[in-house]
């Protein structure tokens, strides 16, 4: 029988490929001392057979392996969710409302991506996640930090404790806001055993540990006592607060889409955990800390890997965006599922565009990583709109813009008078505002005009991606998920969990000294019920 790279291979290969995909079932590993070779049985017959043998010891023992069971048990108590896997808030609605409740469905949490959304789109696609599902199902909305409107944290916060939502994913972060300790601790009681519960479970999605101190913390007494005293928080809700961290699962956010810190996750994780741990014991927590991994994980390898370091659960991204859920135009999707992993560069971010905050886009097949910093550097070089030059005017309005200026402007106003109106009373007053406003029009449009597939604007489709989504289309070449009409998140997620359960299962074999096969630690994507 030949293998993947078309060889042939001998019984004992075919024998050792076979008992890594088949996880499920439980292997003894012997030892022959004649032959000099490792004997696996994963039946009774084989069992007896090798304890009868002479000159064979037995080795080991290998459980069942369940996908279920491959990251943290209490996540899926905590959520009550089948698999420890979250497909996580791909920002604009890109992670829509259909994929929130397909993963319900199969036993895994989504996440709404509100970013970028105004309240009405949000409260809609709450709505429509609540009409799915019914009273059932585990799903969840983003919250990404808005420190130029902070207005608008605060009235996210009141839909989501008013439309019952009990999952946020809190992203971007940099400090603690008094919206997010809102969500937290409303809704704080004790049992009738004195353990307090939580009403409102907090995702922090984060890749630096001053940033991680913080949220593993319990929130500040002064933020508690700001709350009570505006009549946000009970004084009883704040006490229980003040005991507990103000997120019980934490997501390392390593190198991928979007915002990101371009951190490695074999970097990172360790270090979380150890903080995580002593943070723990210093505050004697009756519950702990959970940390996931999101950031590269586009392979079952990657995957398995991640729960081998400890993860206690993942969340992916980029991968999700090709999927048949995603509200990315086809054409989008095309270009995302002709990504290397090579493939991406950092740009600058619509959100956080004065802070020079940037976010990893797909570079392939568009202009948008070079036109979008063309305009920070056309930020950080003039003081105003009306300081540019004729040259200067000349590029913006023809080659990146296509409108003229006063055109853009009244876009913007339009906008900021529906989003943030006090935003927009400070532009009219400070001219580097404004010009901050202009630059930023391009930016947001950039990512409509790739969900809509704007007709003429390809070369200008921002699609945030990391390098995973290379490693995804890599993997799935040739494969059942190869063509966009059957990916489905929940094929994605399945076929990643089922291969990481593979890797985990050849590496046992490895680790008890077993001769494995490369071909051992391959998992070709197939249809999974």
């Amino acid at each position: 029988m030949p293998d993947v790279f078309g060889r042939t291979r001998d019984a004992r290969t075919i024998e050792v490929v076979m008992a890594a995909q088949q996880f499920r079932r439980p292997l003894t590993v012997y030892w022959d001392s004649r032959e000099r070779r490792h004997l696996l049985s994963a039946t009774e017959d084989g069992v007896a057979a090798a304890m009868a043998a002479k000159d064979v010891s037995l080795l080991g023992y290998l459980p069942p392996i369940y996908p279920e069971w491959l990251g943290n048990r209490s996540f899926l108590d905590a959520h009550g969710v089948r698999f420890p896997y979250v497909c996580g808030e791909m920002a604009r609605g890109i992670a829509t409302a259909e994929m929130v409740a397909a993963m319900a469905r199969a036993g895994m949490l989504g996440i709404f991506g509100a970013a970028g959304l105004d309240v009405g789109a949000v409260a809609d696609a709450i709505a429509s996640v609540k009409a799915s599902l019914g009273p059932d199902g585990a799903w969840g909305v983003n919250l990404i930090h808005s420190p130029d409107a902070p207005g608008l944290e605060e009235t996210l916060v009141d839909l989501y404790l008013r439309e019952g939502v009990v999952r946020v994913s809190a992203s971007a972060f940099l400090s603690l806001s008094p919206a997010i300790i809102r969500y937290m601790a409303t809704g704080l009681r004790r049992d009738r055993e004195g353990r307090t519960l939580r009403r409102n479970r907090l995702f922090a999605k984060l890749s630096r540990s001053e940033v991680a101190e913080q949220f593993m913390s319990p929130p500040p007494s002064a933020l508690l006592q700001e709350l009570v005293a505006a009549r946000r928080l009970t004084s009883d809700e704040a006490e229980l607060a003040s005991t507990l961290p103000v997120a019980e699962d934490i997501v390392a956010e390593a190198d991928s889409g979007g915002h990101t810190d371009n951190r490695p996750l074999t970097v990172m994780l360790p270090i979380l955990q150890d903080l995580r741990d002593r943070i723990a014991t210093r505050h004697e927590y009756a519950r702990t800390i959970r940390i996931g991994a999101a950031g590269g994980l586009g392979a079952p390898g990657a995957v398995a890997a991640a729960f081998a370091a400890g993860a206690d659960f993942v969340v992916t991204g980029s991968v999700n965006q090709a999927s048949i859920e995603s509200a990315l135009s086809p054409r989008a999707k095309e270009l995302l599922a002709a990504a290397g992993m090579a493939d991406v560069a950092m740009a600058p971010a619509a959100d956080m565009f004065e802070m020079g905050v940037k976010v990893q886009v797909l570079r392939k097949g568009t202009m948008f990583p070079q036109r979008a910093a063309r305009l920070y550097e056309i930020y950080r070089t003039h003081d105003s709109v009306e300081a540019l030059e004729p040259a200067t005017l000349a590029q913006l309005e023809n080659e990146i813009f296509r409108h003229r200026l006063s055109e853009v402007w009244e876009q913007t106003t339009k906008f900021f008078a529906r989003r943030d109106p006090a935003l927009l009373t400070v532009a009219m007053q400070n001219p580097k505002v404004r010009l901050a406003l202009v630059c930023r029009w391009y930016l947001g449009q950039s990512s409509r005009w790739a969900m809509m597939g704007e007709e003429g604007r390809q070369m200008d489709f921002q699609i945030w991606c990391g390098p995973a989504q290379g490693a995804f289309n890599e993997w799935v070449r040739s494969s059942f998920l190869e063509p966009l009409a059957n990916r489905s998140v929940v094929q994605i997620a399945l076929n990643l969990l089922e291969g990481a359960a593979t890797f985990t299962r050849a590496q046992q074999l490895r680790a008890m000294g077993v001769a494995v096969p490369s071909d051992a630690f391959q998992f070709t994507p197939r249809p999974l019920a």
